[in-house]
């Protein structure tokens, strides 16, 4: 569904992305892990053109993002990207947060739009918030409520930018149950996440990163027992020690 081939990315005289080659195939659930500053997120964020890249080109469903003749528009709306501090309007509520894209892009009529809604709070355990607005929620509901509103516009793709890196310990559960069910339903997923427990269950590949390169690719069970790079059996190490 994803494919990486040559990727690029310069901030001025650094480089943050370097011929980065990968692909993610659809149902399959993606983790990429890795020191800060190693790139994921800038990685992730060039998936829906939150940043540009300078070489090398990501298709996705056969089409080329990055292209002159992409409609950023429409491939937006078919990739839901969930963000490290949710991001939901704060002057609505819950249950209209997450109407909004059905009902401006989709042109979704009203009750079919609440309908769905109310589905996917349901999904996600917010129902009772509906009424609700962001600036009375915890981290974990507000998040929860960020996951539903990114799948109200049905995207075969759910990209997750640490989801869990701005919430308190006892709420970063909640979120990742969320997640852990989306998976199960077969949803195409690339994550970035410091969360390792989650990686270790639900990914089925895991992407290693390191100063703007994928080091390593593999599964949970190879990454986690006999990493390949030495960069990556530092890493395992470090997080054994800890």
């Amino acid at each position: 569904m994803i494919t990486f081939a040559n990727i690029d990315k310069w901030y001025g005289a650094y480089r943050a992305l370097t011929t980065i080659n990968a692909e993610i195939t659809k149902g399959e659930v993606v983790v990429v892990c890795g020191p800060s500053g190693s790139g994921k997120s800038t990685l992730i964020r060039t998936v829906n053109r939150l940043e540009g890249i300078q070489g090398g080109q990501i298709l996705f469903e056969g089409h080329d993002i990055h292209g002159t003749d992409a409609n950023v528009n429409r491939l937006r709306s078919r990739i839901g990207f969930v963000f490290q501090s949710f991001n939901l309007f704060p002057h609505l509520s819950v249950l209209d947060n997450v109407i909004l894209s059905p009902t401006k892009v989709k042109g979704i009529k009203g009750s079919a739009a609440k309908k769905q809604a109310m589905e996917l709070l349901d999904r996600v355990g917010m129902t009772h918030k509906a009424g609700a607005y962001p600036g009375q929620l915890s981290g974990g509901q507000q998040q929860r409520v960020a996951i539903a509103r990114a799948l109200a516009m049905e995207p075969p793709v759910m990209l997750f930018d640490e989801p869990t890196s701005a919430l308190d310990p006892e709420m970063v559960g909640e979120v990742l149950s969320v997640m852990r069910g989306l998976a199960k339903e077969g949803m195409t997923m690339m994550c970035v996440t410091h969360e390792m427990n989650f990686a270790r269950e639900v990914a089925d590949t895991i992407w290693f990163m390191d100063a703007g390169q994928i080091l390593e690719k593999a599964t949970p069970e190879v990454f986690f027992s006999q990493p390949a790079h030495p960069r990556a059996q530092r890493f395992i190490s470090d997080l054994r020690s800890h």
